[in-house]
This record gives structure tokens, sequence and C-alpha cells, in this order.
């Protein structure tokens, strides 16, 4: 940053836990005045520590170069959150209804309907103290509802709604409202036993994987991915900046979903237009091709898979009679039989790496 740039620099996470997942890639520069923000910049890292300090990785393949830069590839949502913070609709202060009386009368009829007055901070957080006993004292502590959902904004040093429920547990409990695991955990908790390691990235040590398709990898396979917006969050710009990568140095990008996302529509090669909800069919036609033409791997499923003659038996149609042929997966997702045929061909000869993350490959999955 240039000595002429006004304003004093604030250190700020604006990913979307801001803590833990986008405490690096999400890290911004806030410059403010007068406590005003001037501008949201990226966050550089040669502003604190030279390069030869930093002593960044580099991935070297092909005869091409990739390395991490110097400065953070945020989110440009978070470019923009000076708006949010002075938006008109934004509420910067505690507010009640005018006809609304703690300790008296509550008017619930006219919710919706009553104007607003702004009252103190003190007066908002004895209210809520207040209401909280009152809850205790005629209902009991579980009589509380606690949505604390997995995913927020906080801005602060602690896990989305890590606060409010370390508060009533103190306060003598609560009942929990938590939504179906619908991020990650089914599909990590059981990947990480069928693959014997943690699942890779989750901005942790990636075990040198993106390294390892950069020099070895012939494609990669998108299944429902959109790295380009799905990751802004919490990962900035870097699965982006790696698909751009496996451009450069020719390593193929086929991609699976029913719609051109802004990543297929950029990156891919190939985009098989799969129908919604038909994933199934396509991977039970390409199971089938690979047992058909004896080309899968059948030391690796010696060690490391159970059942394999349970599932090779239904896709062959034994359980039911219908043997699960690309013909017969055409007419359920949509894909042609030979596209089927010569994506199963392609991938048992090649060296084909799967991106996927959070949700599996089936939900618009984060990165790789």
């Amino acid at each position: 940053m240039s000595n002429d740039v006004k304003g004093t620099p604030i250190i700020k996470g604006l990913g979307f836990d801001s803590f833990g997942l986008g405490s690096n890639a999400c890290t911004v520069d806030i410059d403010e005045e007068n406590d005003k923000i001037i501008r949201i910049r990226p966050f550089h890292f040669d502003e604190h520590q030279t390069p030869e300090e930093l002593n960044a990785w580099k991935i070297e393949a092909r005869g091409h170069v990739f390395e991490p830069g110097f400065k953070t590839h945020m989110s440009p949502l978070s470019l923009c959150y000076k708006k949010r913070v002075y938006s008109k609709n934004r509420i910067p202060y505690p507010m009640k209804r005018v006809d609304w009386d703690p300790d008296g009368e509550r008017n619930p009829q006219n919710r919706g309907s009553s104007d607003y007055e702004r009252i103190s901070w003190d007066e908002a957080a004895e209210i809520c103290a207040a209401e909280i006993k009152r809850m205790h004292d005629e209902y009991g502590p579980e009589s509380i509802l606690l949505e604390i959902d997995g995913h927020g904004e906080t801005k602060v040093v602690h896990a989305s709604h890590g606060c409010i429920s370390q508060l009533l547990d103190l306060c003598g409990g609560f009942t929990i409202q938590s939504r179906q695991p619908d991020s990650w955990e089914g599909w990590y908790w059981g990947a990480k036993h069928i693959w014997g390691m943690d699942p890779l990235g989750q901005q942790n040590l990636q075990n040198n994987i993106i390294k390892d398709i950069s020099e070895n990898g012939d494609a990669v396979l998108f299944w429902g991915c959109d790295p380009e917006t799905t990751p802004l969050g919490w990962g900035g710009q870097m699965a982006s900046r790696l698909c751009f990568w496996f451009t450069e140095i020719g390593v193929r990008q086929i991609h699976i979903a029913p719609d051109v996302n802004y990543a297929n529509g950029v990156h891919a090669d190939k985009w098989i237009p799969v129908l919604p909800n038909t994933d199934a069919a396509l991977q039970l036609a390409i199971a089938y091709t690979w047992i058909k033409e004896d080309t899968y791997d059948k030391d690796y499923l010696e060690t490391h898979a159970v059942g394999f003659e349970n599932f090779k038996y239904y896709v062959l149609g034994g359980e039911d009679g219908v043997p699960k042929t690309p013909k017969w997966a055409e007419k359920i997702c949509g894909i042609p039989a030979y596209t089927i045929k010569a994506l199963a061909r392609y991938w048992a000869k090649h060296a084909v790496s799967i991106a996927h993350c959070n949700g599996g490959s089936f939900v618009n999955p984060a990165t790789f």
C-alpha cells in the first residue's frame, strides 16, 4: 500500500465464519478514519513481512509455477461489505415496540403494525435477562428454543452462535433446534472411514493432493461442483485459481451438473448435463461398464472395500433382473449411452481425480 493512502488499517476477518474456516483466505484490511470505514481491500502479507520471510510454498509442474501470492483473494461480498454496514436497512441499535411493556400490557395483536422506538443497550440487556428469568420461573429452562445452526456471520473470535448457547447452558439449559446434517457431516464422517484418512482440503493441510494432480493427473471430475461461487465465503478465490491453473498445465476438467454454472461455463473441457436427482443411474452405468470391460482396480477393492460382490451382483441385474447398462441409464439421466461409455472408458484409462467437498458431490460442493 502506498504511503499516501488515508486511514488507519484494521485487520479483520470477513469470511463465512470469520474464525477457523474463514480466518485466513477472507482476511481483509479495513481502512477507517474517525470511526468510519473508508475502504475494504485485500490483506497484503508483504506489507508486514518480506517475501523471503514468508517463504511461501509453490508448485512447479509441466513447466509452469503456481504460487499463493502475497495478498488474500477474498469474496467479492467481503469487498462490498462497507455498503452493508451503512445500509439504510440495517438496524444499528436496539429497538422495541412502542406499545410493548415487559412489565405490563404487551399487545401481541399489534405485532407487525406497531411503530418502534430506540432503547439503550443497557435497557435491552435488562429486558433480555428478565425475559430469560421469567421463562425459567414460569415454564423451565427447556421452554427456550435455541436455534444454533452451524452457519452464520459472527465477525468475532468465536464460532457462530457459540456465546448464546454457553449463556443459556450456564442459566440451566435450553431446547436445541438443529437442522439435519446437510452441510458436510454425513459425507465427511463416512468418507474418512472408507478412505482411511481425513478428506482433503477445508483450508487444512491438503496432503499435497493439488501438487500430485498437477504433476501426475490427467483430469479432474467436478460432479455437481461450482468452485467459482460456492467457496467464496470461506475459501476466497483459491478454488477458482486452481481451475485456471489446471487449464494452464493441461489437466482436463469434466463437469457433471444439470446446469451451466459459473465454473463449468468458464472451465469445462466437457460438460455432461445430467438430469436432476438421477446421478445414481449414471454412476451405476459407469460401474457396469467397468465391470463388463474388466477395467476396475481389483487390488484396490480387495484391500479397501467391503461388499463389492454384492454391489457387482446388483449392477449386473442379479437382484432385480435389470442390468444397469448405459442404455438403461440413458432413459433415466438423459445422458446418451455412448457418452456414459466414453466417460467410463476415459476414467478407467487415465488418472482422474474427483473435486468435491462439504455435501459430497451433489449439492454444489465447495472445492477440492
